[in-house]
């Protein structure tokens, strides 16, 4: 209920925000043209979005091999303690536990480091896409004399003539190709 009543005075808001912007007298002698827009599903489907998403996934992989690595060495140093306590001296027992410890603290370094590292990459590739997209966005609005455009997510209902995604996704994909050249 909370949230039905939110949404409904996000979207009040929303439409008292586009009324007071867009004057009546705007509406008189032009046209109006709304068109809406799926940013997730460019981010999804274009070209530099699919190579934004294999650069992470590779990312990931080369620090999970490394996080593999370094708990596998703590799994063997553990395993070698506990079967060599019994025959080690206090001070030979007492100086493996602190390896083990440091290695530890080294293996959950490793994982927060990396873990900040691949959220950072993550953020700057959509910082960057979204920059992208949306400058051509406003160059789609201007060149297409479009009044509005809206993000499809936060819209409840619209016709499927003013989604212009597809049309974003491939302009975006062919400036990407003609700057690849």
């Amino acid at each position: 209920m909370r949230r039905h009543f939110s949404v409904m005075t996000t979207l009040c808001g929303a439409l008292l925000i586009v009324s007071m912007a867009v004057p009546f007298s705007a509406f008189a002698g032009e046209s109006v043209k709304f068109g809406a827009i799926d940013v997730q599903k460019v981010l999804n489907e274009s070209e530099a979005g699919k190579k934004a998403k294999n650069d992470l996934e590779g990312l990931i992989k080369s620090k999970q091999v490394a996080i593999d690595e370094k708990g596998k060495t703590i799994e063997k140093l553990k395993t070698d303690l506990e079967k060599q306590v019994s025959v080690l001296s206090a001070d030979a027992r007492k100086s493996k536990e602190d390896e083990l410890e440091k290695l530890i603290r080294d293996y959950q370094r490793l994982v927060q480091d990396s873990q900040a590292e691949i959220k950072k990459k993550e953020a700057d590739l959509t910082e960057s896409l979204l920059k992208e997209i949306k400058d051509l966005v406003e160059k789609t609005g201007e060149e297409g004399e479009y009044t509005l455009i809206l993000e499809r997510g936060m819209v409840l209902y619209s016709s499927k003539g003013i989604d212009i995604t597809d049309a974003i996704l491939k302009k975006y994909n062919e400036s990407k190709a003609k700057s690849a050249k």
